[in-house]
C-alpha cells in the first residue's frame, strides 16, 4: 500500500532513513530542509510512504523542482506501479537513488532510455571522519566571494560538461545560478593557490551529523596537482569541528576515487543517477 505522507509520520520517516543513511542523504537533507508537504521550497518533495502493516517498508520522493529520489527496498513491480500512479501528470526532471530501485522507477515511470542525457551507476563512498587522512601540501580554502563568479561559471559549466549534464540552451543560465547560490549560501569552499582559486568542493546535502559531497571541480589546467582531494579533505576537517561525523559522496570516474580513496574514503555501494534531456510529464506519452 501507497500513501502520501503527512507532519504525523515524520518520526518514522526519519527513523527508516536513517536506517539507509548512506544512500538517503538528498531525502533527509530534503526533509529536514523543507518539511512535509512543502510546495514553495524547490526541495520541498512529495514523499510516498510504502506501508508494512503499521511500519514504513520503502520510501519514493519527487521534489517541487521534479527529481525523484528512491529509497524502497522492499518494493515490488506492484508498489513502483502505485507510485508511477501517484504523481501523474507531475514532471520529472531526474531519478537517483540505488541502482536496482532506480531501474524499477524508469520502469514503471514509462521513461525510454532514449529519453535520458544521463544514467550512470557510480560507486557510492563513506568516511568516518575520524579517520579522515589529511594530505601534504597547503590547503587553504575559504567560502566564494561575488569577485569569484565568473570563474564560478565557468567552472559550474565545465563540470556539467564534464558530467554530461551540460545539455539544452539552458546550461549557461543554469552554471550562473549555481555560482550566485554558491556564493549566497555556505556550502561551497574554494581551494587558494598563489592567490586564485585552482578547486572547489561543496555539500548537496546535509542532515544532523552526516554530510553529502557533490560539485568537486577542478579546471582541465590545474589538474594532476592533487588539488580536488585537499579541497575536499580541507572543507571535511572544517566541517569535522564543527561535530560533523561522516561523510557520503558517489564518484563519476576512476581518478575521482583515487582521490577519495588516498583521503580515507571506502566504498559501501553504488548510486544511481539518471538525468532526462528534459523535463518530462509523468503519463504523457513519449
Amino acid at each position: 500500500m501507497i500513501r502520501v505522507a503527512t507532519d504525523a509520520d515524520r518520526p518514522a520517516l526519519e527513523a527508516f532513513l536513517a536506517c539507509h543513511a548512506n544512500s538517503s542523504m538528498f531525502l533527509r537533507s530534503n526533509l529536514a530542509e523543507a518539511g512535509i508537504g512543502n510546495v514553495d521550497h524547490p526541495h520541498g518533495t512529495l514523499f510516498l510512504l510504502q506501508m508494512a502493516g503499521e511500519g514504513i517498508a520503502g520510501v519514493f520522493g519527487l521534489t517541487n523542482e521534479g527529481f525523484a529520489l528512491c529509497q524502497a527496498p522492499r518494493a515490488d513491480a506492484g508498489v513502483w506501479a502505485e507510485c508511477a500512479d501517484a504523481v501523474r501528470g507531475r514532471m520529472v526532471k531526474g531519478i537517483t537513488g540505488p541502482d536496482e530501485q532506480v531501474g524499477h522507477a524508469i520502469t514503471a515511470l514509462g521513461l525510454p532510455d532514449a529519453a535520458f542525457s544521463f544514467d550512470t551507476v557510480e560507486p557510492l563512498y563513506r568516511l568516518h571522519l575520524a579517520d579522515l587522512i589529511l594530505p601534504d601540501g597547503p590547503a587553504d580554502i575559504r567560502a566564494p566571494q561575488t569577485l569569484d563568479v565568473d570563474t564560478l561559471t565557468f567552472w559550474y559549466l565545465g563540470y556539467e560538461r564534464d558530467t554530461g549534464l551540460a545539455t539544452g540552451p539552458d546550461a549557461a543560465s543554469r552554471s550562473i545560478e549555481r555560482a550566485v547560490n554558491a556564493i549566497q549560501g555556505d556550502v561551497t569552499r574554494l581551494l587558494i593557490m598563489n592567490g586564485k582559486p585552482v578547486a572547489m568542493t561543496a555539500f548537496n546535502a546535509q542532515f544532523d551529523d552526516m554530510v553529502q559531497i557533490g560539485g568537486v571541480y577542478t579546471p582541465p589546467d590545474q589538474r594532476g596537482q592533487g588539488y580536488a582531494r585537499r579541497v575536499v579533505a580541507a572543507h571535511l576537517a572544517e566541517a569535522r569541528a564543527k561535530g560533523t561525523k561522516t561523510a557520503i559522496l558517489f564518484s563519476n570516474n576512476d581518478a575521482a576515487s583515487r582521490a577519495y580513496e588516498a583521503i580515507g574514503f571506502q566504498r559501501v555501494g553504488s548510486y544511481r543517477v539518471a538525468v532526462l534531456h528534459e523535463a518530462t510529464e509523468i503519463g504523457a506519452p513519449q
